[in-house]
């Protein structure tokens, strides 16, 4: 085959190749015969029609065929030899055959780029300090506090903030006279995530009590479905219940897990508080050592991965929001600048770290990827083999081997950065 490459820019390439007509003969003989073994016609019996009238009948369909096979083959061939590695899957943009001739193909298709790396070892960064205070302690104490809350019913009382209250709501758009669906709504009287005009009509309601009351919404009220309207709404209390605390004492302790006494859950609480910080800094120094590295090279990404990393970080984004159906066009179009901005510095910093790797023979054991499993399982609390079933049932066994060895990476630059107080 002949073939020639042409640069289009620092990751796109074209590829023209043209396959002898001998060849080209060859397959297309190979997919006339199997036509004319399986296709049925009228007047002749199975298999025995002649190839000039199977050849009249199904030409658009044996040109199909045989641009599906021998096609991908040559494209396969001539990547080979050139020793290049496609980020997408090769795009055909012409095809010029003519029976007899050689046969012509021009495709296109992405690659990672080339660059070089800049000096990575020994960069200076401040080391990150951490502490735990006794505040940090007494807040954790508090969330673990509250997390054991127990609402309790009550009906003798009116309702008071931090009540766990049960309303019957209605509501209707006043100038459409439109009413909304009456549901039963639970809410956290007085949460700051409440409309503030229920907070201040439901605190001081009884079980049983109605109200009414009204709400003019701003045109930018981020709930699309009331923006800008004047809603009239009908609650009615149907149960309350009394938010109960249990007391940080040696009891709430031992209720907490195999702790002796306060004291021990206090110690607990500092080391795992000491852990998270300590990760967190180390995962400060990192990002500020690949910042670092990746201010000194500069190069162009495969638009094709882009658009991908893209709309995988867009989908979290708005998912992030809650309130997916609602955004504006100008809101979506701003979170998909971010998206991409996003998508470029992790698609750049993880093409550096990888050169890296590449270039410090950084490696993934298969036993290192046994033990994250055996870490994943026990954190979830499921068994080993449950989790290696899964992955590997998933197709997510190298995504895992190549996290460990961006983790490892990481870890390198880290050791050999110069960390200064």
């Amino acid at each position: 085959m002949k073939s020639e490459i042409k640069q289009l820019d620092q990751c796109k390439r074209e590829l023209k190749i043209e396959i002898p007509a001998d060849q080209v003969a060859e397959e297309y003989e190979k997919i006339l015969d199997q036509f004319a073994k399986t296709t049925k016609i009228k007047g002749f019996r199975p298999g025995k029609a002649p190839k000039n009238v199977i050849k009249n009948m199904y030409t658009a369909d044996i040109k199909e065929s045989l641009m599906n096979t021998i096609v991908p083959k040559a494209i396969n061939e001539e990547l080979k030899k050139r020793d290049l590695a496609p980020v997408n899957s090769p795009i055909l943009k012409e095809f010029n055959y003519n029976e007899g001739e050689p046969l012509n193909i021009t495709t296109e298709f992405e690659i990672l780029p080339e660059f070089d790396l800049p000096e990575y070892k020994k960069i200076k960064i401040k080391k990150k300090e951490v502490e735990v205070t006794d505040q940090d302690i007494q807040d954790y104490l508090k969330e673990l506090q509250n997390r054991a809350a127990q609402y309790l019913p009550v009906e003798n009382r009116a309702v008071n903030p931090d009540d766990y209250v049960v309303i019957e709501l209605k509501s209707k758009d006043v100038s459409t006279k439109k009413a909304f669906p009456k549901e039963n709504v639970a809410i956290l009287a007085g949460h700051p995530g409440n409309e503030k005009a229920l907070n201040e009509n439901v605190i001081g309601m009884k079980i049983k009590d109605e109200k009414v009351f009204t709400v003019d919404y701003p045109q930018d009220h981020p709930n699309k479905k009331v923006a800008g309207k004047k809603v009239d709404y009908s609650i009615k209390v149907l149960s309350i219940k009394q938010k109960k605390v249990p007391d940080i004492n040696d009891d709430f302790a031992k209720e907490m897990g195999e702790f002796d006494d306060l004291k021990s859950l206090k110690e607990e609480i500092k080391k795992n508080l000491l852990e998270s910080k300590q990760s967190g800094s180390k995962h400060e120094m990192a990002d500020e050592i690949i910042e670092n590295i990746s201010s000194k090279v500069n190069f162009d990404l495969p638009d094709s991965l882009v658009q991908q990393e893209t709309l995988l970080q867009l989908r979290r984004m708005v998912s992030m929001t809650h309130q997916s159906t609602n955004l504006q066009d100008a809101e979506i179009e701003k979170l998909r600048d971010k998206a991409k901005q996003k998508a470029v510095k992790n698609l750049k910093n993880h093409m550096i770290l990888m050169k890296i790797a590449e270039q410090e023979q950084i490696k993934v054991e298969d036993e290192e990827v046994a033990d994250e499993m055996r870490e994943i399982a026990k954190r979830n609390n499921v068994p080993y083999a449950q989790v290696v079933e899964q992955i590997n049932r998933e197709g997510k066994r190298e995504d895992l081997k190549n996290n460990l060895l961006i983790k490892k990476t990481v870890d390198f630059l880290l050791e050999n950065a110069i960390i200064y107080s």
